[in-house]
């Protein structure tokens, strides 16, 4: 890969406008999620998760609490990378898997933990798997250093995938509405 395709050659969007666009999809994905979250703010969401039988692999609440952080801080550096680069075909389909992604993250949250939906959130997540690999590839053809940010974030969703799927698996006589 090039160095100029690592570096930006002022043709992309300005600093403050990739910085707010993701700021924005970001923040909004976050609030989604923040929405749905089994903490103590959402006692029926947090009494029908604790009930779900998990498998032992399953981390701790906190693990959870760390690693958002961390994958969305890298989901943010690669977009505001990518968004900084010469629009065009290329750059344009990594924005819009990344934008893709991002969306999906909240809808996610809302399929397993609100809708209590879990063989559709096994689904989902599987799906993302496919659109963040596919986001990876992208990104690469444009920003190196963009795609590698992302790719912590693909690998935590084949785990996540492992465990929705063997969460609805075990939870199988779990009706959808229980709270």
């Amino acid at each position: 890969m090039s160095d100029a395709k690592t570096t930006n050659s002022g043709a992309g969007l300005s600093r403050p406008a990739a910085f707010a666009i993701v700021a924005t999809v970001l923040g909004a994905s976050a609030v989604l999620g923040r929405r749905n979250a089994p903490d103590p703010s959402h006692p029926g969401i947090r009494r029908w998760y604790k009930r779900l039988d998990k498998p032992s692999y399953t981390p701790p609440d906190a693990a959870f609490g760390a690693v958002w952080p961390v994958l969305e801080t890298g989901l943010a550096v690669g977009g505001y990378r990518l968004l900084r680069q010469p629009a065009g075909a290329p750059r344009n389909t990594a924005v819009g898997l990344w934008l893709l992604n991002s969306a999906m993250i909240g809808g996610w949250t809302e399929i397993f933990f609100r809708k209590k939906a879990l063989g559709s959130s096994t689904v989902a997540s599987g799906a993302m798997i496919v659109t963040g690999a596919a986001y990876v590839l992208a990104a690469d053809r444009v920003d190196r250093p963009a795609a590698a940010t992302a790719v912590p974030f693909v690998a935590w969703l084949g785990f996540a995938t492992l465990l929705a799927e063997r969460i609805w698996q075990r939870n199988r006589d779990v009706k959808d509405v229980v709270t």
